[in-house]
């Protein structure tokens, strides 16, 4: 067993879930910013 684990986990759930939420959310902003600065460029010509 590792020792760092010990027998009190705080947390067990899947890291990789955590991971693919941390680059979900931050692409969705960027990307919604993206579709904005193209909705106002088109509307400005």
């Amino acid at each position: 067993m590792n020792p760092f684990e010990g027998k009190n986990i705080q947390c067990r759930r899947n890291d990789a879930i955590d991971s693919a939420v941390g680059f979900i959310i931050p692409f969705s902003v960027f990307t919604l910013m993206f579709i904005i600065a193209m909705i106002v460029e088109f509307v400005a010509r």
